[in-house]
């Protein structure tokens, strides 16, 4: 590249200067600034998901902002009054390892990366307001994210429970349900996760489960694969949960089945390891068993335990439940394959109508009941479980009937005898956002001898972290190492009293921070509700696909509960949603330990922001992965130049504001060139309309400049070239926002070109006069001509067969068939 580099410099494009001073204008001048109340325009509220401030921008961050900053730029220039901020998702585990292993206390480490990734941000060129920066690790931001505490816990749905908990060992905290990734941590791959018994805060989420799913169908510019996967993990069952009593025993075995059609079937229970009553059932005779078998259980991961194609275990314990439709007695087992988290925790097994209890059953010797018979066999052995509807057979009063009449019969019996009802149950469960961390926001709850759990009051916040922390003790919160932090009075009766030392999951942080951007120097307020139902939801959120179930349910979950609270007019935050790929070096995954990381900062050094911006968009749909290609980048640069140089060396035949000539009077090459602008003006903007390809756009807009290169526009101003270097900076400069700003100025172009508006098109203008087609003999190409548009199929293939120099190729070959392609080819196959 040396060679290449040398002859770069001596060009008379030179990014670095030019893009330099128009950042520096733009800053300076305010050209970005949003007025939120302004209700003179329509609104538009473009938003990455914003970055933790690792201390570098990757590719990843560079394709993610310069979509969503293309999109922004398009849709001011379309008339849209546009929100389009940036801030710091800056609470998190990442600078508290720092703080151990460097001796840098976090927020010294995260403002000294923030300070790092700004000035990258700015040197892209993007259009953020800077005036709207959030930072959710700084006290005005974290205050209103403890106030969202207290408002969720005064409407119920914040609470403290003891519960078995995800715990990593090193975080050595706790996860949620959503951050454990095929037993591991989501951070630490290598890492398994553990059970433990710890009191922890929860947010109800639950409580919104059915409105999470039933709003899916509304999120139409959402992909298909997100909803999806949020419906899969929200995961609606519709059953019955029915009370099976307990021989000896006044307790009740509630257990949930979407099959209580089965229930005659049922020849032994399972409890879950964890479950409350299996000290209290375990007969002294498998006392020892059972504990060494739940031990065992206890440092299996979720996905080992629940996974189909592992072996089942399982251990008697001696006791029997009783089926309370048949007083049937069934043995009570223990095996880990029951989770007790999920439903209740025990199930009753069918194993006739269930391939996972076939298995156990088959292994244990326990008896399998046929009660489903399937149609057209009935009769016939089993050789496996049968978990289809069918025929009720050995049910007492319900044999005979058809499963689906079954169920309701039989729900309808549970609740009428009452030791059942109809339920609807959900995979989702409620969200554990407890820490055992520091640089985390803090929980506003104190603990009093007297009076319990005590909320701090909303005009107390917000409660502070404090910085003389121990971060060498593991285990419990180093918040927990600070007596000054912990020791307090109680709000209510004004004794001595504890506060709360876990911090809170940064997903809460990162939850509700679009609705912070509307106002972001409230100090009364976490935002105006009026801002927001005027600026929500989100028009477009661009970010990963790996954020479809955390964040992006967290977010939804938050805003359908300040939505009840009228603090917003909607309850969904996200109009649409765009999940770009992935950037890849050489088809794999960018990696320092593969030794194929592309340095943004080496990019804009050597060829400029605008050529970054240019080729990361140039490959590939932005929902796909986009492979890195250093070849792709100098050819991005070199396309620039070439605009550079057609429009500097073509600049006495431009005056921008010169009157057009009507288009029935152009003839020959003005002619042509009108018609290739006002076609490259309605296919960028198509594209745009129709999922933002960026790649075909830019494939259209070197058509274009290809064309523009070729025409020959004169010594003095041509109105027709002239209006086409208009429409041509205008449709790149959401793009290459320096250079267009910089040729906009140098041509005579009035105030920015960022504040054009953007293009129109003549429709009558859209069809050539002239089209090239192409004729072939299998396949090859033997011919080109130039004919009219839209010619019918008969007379393509006439023209094609009539022609001389086809005629030579067809001499002595027999016509197998022709194929037509109206407007683009004839392909004559012969032999």
């Amino acid at each position: 590249m040396s060679a290449e580099k040398s002859l770069l410099q001596i060009e008379s494009y030179h990014p670095q200067a030019i893009e330099n001073k128009w950042q520096m204008h733009w800053e300076s001048t305010g050209q970005y600034a949003t007025d939120t109340r302004d209700t003179s325009k329509p609104k538009y509220y473009a938003l990455s998901m914003f970055p933790y401030p690792s201390g570098r921008l990757h590719m990843g961050h560079v394709r993610n902002y310069t979509i969503t900053d293309v999109i922004a730029r398009m849709r001011k220039m379309q008339g849209y009054n546009v929100l389009h901020p940036m801030g710091w998702d800056s609470f998190g585990l990442p600078a508290e390892n720092a703080a151990i292993k460097h001796g840098v206390p976090p927020a010294e480490w995260t403002y000294s990366n923030i300070e790092h990734m700004t000035k990258q941000l700015k040197t892209l060129g993007l259009m953020y307001d800077w005036d709207r920066e959030v930072y959710t690790c700084r006290k005005d931001y974290y205050k209103w994210t403890q106030w969202l505490f207290n408002y969720l816990y005064k409407r119920g749905l914040a609470y403290k429970k003891e519960a078995p908990v995800n715990w990593c060992s090193e975080c050595a905290t706790v996860l949620a349900n959503e951050q454990v990734v095929d037993g591991h941590c989501w951070r630490h791959d290598d890492v398994l996760v553990e059970k433990k018994n710890l009191n922890q805060w929860f947010f109800r989420i639950t409580d919104y489960a059915e409105r999470l799913l039933e709003n899916l169908p509304q999120l139409e510019g959402w992909p298909d694969k997100v909803t999806l996967m949020q419906k899969n993990w929200i995961n609606r069952s519709v059953g019955a949960r029915i009370e099976f009593g307990l021989e000896g025993h006044v307790e009740k075995l509630p257990v949930f089945t979407t099959r209580p059609d089965t229930i005659f079937g049922a020849t032994y229970m399972v409890l879950a390891p964890e479950h409350p009553l299996v000290e209290k059932l375990t007969m002294p005779e498998h006392q020892e068993e059972i504990a060494a078998y739940c031990k065992t259980a206890k440092n299996k991961t979720e996905i080992e335990r629940s996974s189909l194609e592992r072996e089942k275990t399982g251990v008697f314990t001696g006791a029997y439940a009783i089926n309370p439709y048949s007083q049937e007695k069934v043995p009570v087992w223990i095996a880990d394959y029951v989770l007790v988290e999920y439903g209740t925790g025990a199930i009753m097994a069918v194993p006739a109508h269930d391939e996972r209890d076939w298995a156990f059953s088959k292994k244990y010797d326990i008896p399998i009941r046929r009660v489903i018979e399937r149609p057209g066999a009935i009769g016939i052995p089993l050789e496996e479980a049968y978990s289809e509807p069918g025929v009720l057979v050995e049910s007492g009063d319900f044999t005979g009937l058809q499963s689906e009449e079954a169920r309701d019969k039989m729900i309808q019996w549970a609740e009428r005898e009452g030791f059942g009802e109809g339920k609807i149950q959900y995979r989702l469960r409620d969200w554990l956002v407890s820490r055992q961390r520091y640089w985390g926001c803090p929980i506003p709850m104190i603990y009093c001898p007297d009076c319990g759990e005590v909320p701090v009051s909303d005009e107390a916040l917000p409660v502070e972290l404090p910085e003389n922390v121990d971060f060498s003790e593991k285990g419990r919160s180093p918040l927990a190492t600070v007596p000054d932090f912990v020791n307090t009075t109680c709000p209510e009766c004004g004794k001595a009293a504890e506060r709360e030392t876990d911090t809170m999951d940064t997903f809460v942080c990162s939850s509700w921070y679009y609705l912070r951007f509307l106002d972001p120097h409230n100090t009364e307020k976490p935002f105006d509700p009026d801002l927001a139902k005027r600026w929500m939801p989100v028009d477009q959120y661009v970010g990963g696909i790996e954020h479809a179930i955390l964040h992006l349910m967290y977010s939804r979950f938050f805003m359908m509960a300040l939505h009840d609270g009228d603090w917003t007019a909607g309850d969904e935050p996200f109009s649409r949603l765009l999940t770009q790929g992935m950037v890849l070096k050489d088809g794999a995954k960018m990696s320092k330990s593969k030794g194929n990381v592309v340095d943004p900062d080496d990019i804009l050094r050597e060829f400029g922001a605008d050529t970054a911006r240019f080729f990361i968009l140039s490959d590939s749909p932005p929902q796909a992965d986009f492979d890195w290609k250093d070849t792709g980048v100098e050819g991005c640069f070199k396309f620039l130049q070439r605009v550079w140089r057609t429009l500097i060396d073509n600049r006495s035949a431009i005056q921008l504001d010169l009157p057009i000539p009507a288009y029935d009077a152009m003839t020959g090459t003005d002619r042509e060139l009108y018609q290739w602008t006002n076609k490259t003006v309605f296919g960028v903007t198509r594209d745009i309309e129709q999922g933002f390809q960026f790649n075909t756009i830019i494939s259209k807009l070197r058509e274009f400049v290809n064309f523009l290169s070729r025409y020959e526009a004169g010594a003095s101003p041509n109105p027709v070239f002239s209006d086409a270097v208009k429409q041509l900076l205008r449709l790149i400069a959401p793009i290459t926002v320096h250079q267009s700003e910089e040729l906009w100025q140098k041509l005579g172009g009035e105030g920015s070109v960022h504040a054009q508006s953007w293009p129109t098109y003549d429709e009558s203008a859209l069809t050539a006069d002239v089209i090239e087609v192409v004729f072939q003999i299998n396949g090859k190409v033997r011919e080109k001509a130039q004919i009219e548009p839209d010619l019918p199929k008969e007379q393509l293939e006439s023209m094609a067969k009539a022609s001389e120099k086809m005629q030579g190729f067809l001499d002595g070959k027999t016509v197998i068939k022709t194929i037509v392609i109206p407007n683009k080819l004839v392909n004559i196959v012969v032999k």
